[in-house]
């Protein structure tokens, strides 16, 4: 379990397109943090998740969201699904990404309950020694195939294309890796919540 949960987090490290969302699910933060502001009409505790320009549309949508859920349970349900839905949607623009719908609860990967469970625990340690580790052998192996077919990559055009092909690999896991180093991989958009570069 722990291999293939590290294995992901590597895996969205290369491919920063990964399509799941952590604020999109049902279960995510931003959500639990909706609920919370309704259940204590407040909405303090949703103010974090969305840009200061974004704060008005946000505090309207839940003063709306307040007056309809005294309409019943049903009601209730529907009003909350939209103030979930409008929040994560604002959410999401104000980080450059798209907005697909709100994912069931048990949509989310391992990886975020890992890294979540690592906030609550107060230590990134394990965490981070485990990424590093993958990371380390995923780059040995990726080097390790470039080094054996460069050898033969002169011999005809079959073995110089199976170098070609290990190359790009590992060229691509470099770069991918440097990528998230450098800070271009952030939570699949270009900005931050105040608008500036996530360079």
């Amino acid at each position: 379990m722990r291999y293939r949960l590290i294995a992901l987090i590597i895996a969205c490290i290369v491919v920063p397109t990964f399509a799941f969302a952590h604020c999109d699910s049902l279960a995510g933060p931003v959500i639990l943090d909706a609920q919370q502001a309704l259940e204590k009409k407040d909405v303090a505790p949703v103010l974090k998740w969305i840009r200061q320009e974004d704060e008005a549309q946000i505090r309207a949508a839940f003063a709306r969201t307040l007056a309809v859920r005294e309409r019943g349970p049903e009601a209730k349900e529907l009003a909350d699904m939209y103030f979930f839905e409008t929040l994560v949607r604002v959410h999401r623009a104000g980080e450059g990404a798209p907005y697909t719908g709100l994912k069931p609860g048990d949509a989310i990967p391992e990886m975020y309950v890992e890294a979540d469970h690592a906030l609550e625990q107060g230590s990134v340690d394990k965490l981070a020694k485990a990424i590093g580790e993958h990371a380390t052998q995923g780059l040995r192996d990726r080097f390790a195939e470039a080094v054996k077919l460069r050898k033969h990559a002169g011999e005809n055009a079959a073995a110089g294309r199976a170098y070609v092909e290990a190359y790009v690999n590992y060229m691509h896991y470099v770069e991918a890796l440097a990528g998230v180093i450098h800070g271009s991989a952030h939570h699949e958009g270009e900005h931050r919540h105040d608008g500036t570069s996530s360079n």
